[in-house]
């Protein structure tokens, strides 16, 4: 039996465990275990963290028992499960993830969900390329933003490019990690409105990383402001590019604490 967490961002959900209840246990296999929607409890992601003096360290399974680096939303949310018993107006987390630590601050609080604002990095490794994919050549934006990013700005697809493309850049050769996937129309410059292909997960309804590397490539090639709003299915993020940080703010929320009394996995 382990105790487990449940929070989310956007509908962006993740299920977090304490580094110090799960040794010995083979964390891939929990992660699809816990993770899976109909006999499991259901997420994106599994967060295996330990606390620190200035916040907590963290490791992220996606949904298919793979790691990732970062994500934006799941960093979130633990700084919300963090601070869930300290309501102090800015009061902050250092949370070190595999793509290098983020600052995340409360910044007020809406319908009654705490908002928070983080540092999430700069973009690396930015590039344009054309990539043969599901029939068709595909003109797309390659980058690191923690984790590997495919952004394709345009107008939004249908159902069926989405899911088609989504799978096929997802594992193309050209990401030898494979990769995250979003689609991304720049509706004016302040508005850019994405659908994303998680990486491990498929589709979800919003993405942090997601988000920033979407507004990144819609500033340097699809004429975004600096500062804008970015809209995914689940709702909108604001996302700011300064100089030493893109800054992604919006909330998360915990939504139970539980225990999980599977076999673990060893």
């Amino acid at each position: 039996m382990i105790r487990f967490a449940k929070a989310h961002a956007y509908g962006n959900d993740f299920l977090y465990v304490d580094r110090g209840d799960i040794k010995g246990i083979a964390l891939p296999a929990l992660a699809r275990e816990m993770c899976e929607r109909h006999t499991g409890i259901g997420a994106d992601g599994l967060i295996v963290y330990g606390r620190t003096a200035a916040g907590a360290t963290m490791e992220l399974f996606n949904a298919d028992g793979g790691r990732a680096e970062v994500s934006g939303n799941g960093v979130r949310a633990l700084a919300a499960l963090l601070l869930l018993d300290d309501d102090r107006e800015g009061a902050t987390v250092t949370i070190t993830t595999g793509a290098g630590p983020k600052r995340v601050t409360r910044a007020g609080v809406v319908d009654r969900r705490s908002m928070f604002r983080t540092a999430m990095g700069l973009p690396s490794d930015v590039k344009k390329v054309t990539l043969d994919a599901a029939g068709e050549n595909v003109d797309v934006v390659a980058m690191n933003f923690g984790n590997p990013q495919c952004i394709i700005l345009g107008p939004q697809p249908t159902d069926e490019r989405f899911n088609t493309l989504g799978a096929a850049l997802e594992k193309h050769a050209f990401f030898p990690d494979s990769t995250n996937v979003e689609f991304a129309t720049v509706e004016n410059p302040a508005t850019i409105r994405i659908r994303i292909w998680e990486r491990g997960v498929g589709p979800t309804m919003s993405s942090g990383t997601g988000s920033c590397a979407s507004f990144a490539a819609a500033v340097q090639f699809g004429g975004a402001a600096r500062d804008a709003v970015v809209i995914a299915p689940g709702g909108s993020q604001r996302v700011e590019w300064l100089d030493d940080s893109v800054y992604l703010t919006g909330w998360a929320e915990v939504l139970v604490e539980g225990e999980w009394f599977r076999a673990l996995p060893r």
